[in-house]
């Protein structure tokens, strides 16, 4: 259960028909909120650090290292918290299914 925390910033910075492109930028502390991811995506971390994820199974610790990427399946639900005493900030890249013809 969410505390009151401070809401990280998304910041669109691309959509078309393929993908989605959000810059995310966390205060100490900071908090997406509950979510469940629509499509796949691509996280690439622009710093180094810990999140904390709330999860439907539980929480659980993620070490982000500065461009080391990596991908989720869609469907994963979860509220993504910044466990450091300094901001953080990642890039996440939805794919969208392509149009059959």
């Amino acid at each position: 259960m969410s505390t009151s925390r401070p809401q990280a910033e998304g910041l669109r910075q691309l959509e078309n028909e393929r993908v989605i492109v959000t810059e995310w930028r966390f205060a100490p502390g900071a908090e997406t909120g509950w979510h469940r991811h629509a499509h796949d995506y691509v996280v690439v971390p622009l710093t180094t650090g810990k999140l904390k994820l709330e999860t439907p199974e539980g929480e659980r610790i993620a070490e982000l290292v500065l461009g080391q990427s990596y991908a989720r399946p869609l469907g994963v639900e979860h509220n993504v918290i910044n466990a450091n005493d300094y901001p953080l900030s990642f890039v996440e890249v939805e794919i969208k299914p392509q149009a059959q013809d």
